[in-house]
């Protein structure tokens, strides 16, 4: 067993690093659903904001959001992975989303000697959106299809993080924003992360999902890459290593490497601790993307 002066020396170099530095991390739906692993990741998370890092959190909630639309007799339909939102499923979405989710997170964070503030991007226009126009390719012809009440984002004002981050609090942010008329829509929650801490110049962006990283073989997990270019992560999707879930997720972290963020990391939220072995070990976990040559 390591000795824990040692542990605690290793880790002093990465606090002196990173001491005032803000880090987005975004919690996966899947990651929500082990209440133990969660609860294990809150306790991090306030014991990283007592070292002087600034954590943003962002959540998605996506089994939950399904279960309660399977309860409501609502057959959840997707389109190339994104949810059609009609007025029902908004209101499932403000009630388990908003509401339910983004609170036990808040709780959470409350039972481990943290301050936290639950809010979404409707408060105070947080995140002004619109309603998305998604083309999709059917019989070889580009067809716009009607998501519904789903948003991309045009402009994220951060004066209300930033604000909560400089007195001490942990913003607990649920994936919703508003329009020009007033009317709130679902967003993309990696979508959300990557604008977010571009927007704040964040130092890290980190996605908490449920696999360990990317995978040069999905099925061996022996094969994680632990660093990535992003021309070499834009060279996997296009050979087709990377494909499905991760796209989107990739996709994300490149965005926020290409606009100001140093670097962002894809991590398996079911590894207990991953963020402290990601941000204060030597070894680190997961894949980091950096912008690169």
């Amino acid at each position: 067993m390591q000795d824990p002066a040692t542990v605690l020396l290793e880790a002093l170099p990465y606090i002196k690093r990173f001491h005032g530095q803000t880090m987005v991390v975004k919690l996966g739906g899947g990651v929500l659903e082990k209440k133990r692993t969660l609860d294990s990741l809150l306790r991090d998370v306030v014991l990283l904001n007592y070292v002087g890092i600034k954590i943003v959190l962002v959540h998605g909630g996506g089994p939950e959001i399904t279960r309660e639309m399977k309860k409501a007799g609502k057959e959840p339909e997707f389109i190339e992975g994104l949810r059609v939102t009609d007025k029902e499923t908004m209101e499932i979405l403000h009630k388990y989303l908003v509401g339910k989710l983004n609170k036990e997170i808040v709780l959470g964070i409350c039972k481990h000697g943290g301050k936290a503030v639950g809010i979404s991007g409707m408060d105070g226009n947080f995140i002004l959106a619109k309603k998305m126009k998604h083309v999709i390719t059917r019989e070889g012809e580009k067809v716009q299809v009607d998501l519904g009440l789903v948003g991309e984002i045009e402009r994220i004002d951060p004066t209300v993080v930033s604000f909560l981050l400089s007195t001490g609090y942990i913003p607990v942010v649920s994936p919703v924003g508003v329009d020009s008329e007033g009317r709130s829509l679902n967003l993309n929650a990696d979508t959300v992360a990557a604008d977010l801490a571009a927007v704040m110049q964040a130092k890290k962006l980190i996605l908490l999902t449920n696999v360990k990283g990317i995978l040069r073989n999905p099925k061996n997990e022996e094969t994680l890459l632990p660093q990535l270019t992003v021309k070499e992560a834009r060279a996997l999707m296009a050979e087709g290593v990377v494909t499905g879930g991760m796209i989107p997720k990739l996709e994300a972290c490149i965005k926020a490497v290409e606009n100001g963020v140093e670097r962002a990391h894809i991590l398996n939220g079911s590894t207990m601790h991953v963020l402290l072995l990601e941000l204060l070990t030597d070894r680190g976990a997961g894949t980091m993307i950096e912008k690169g040559k």
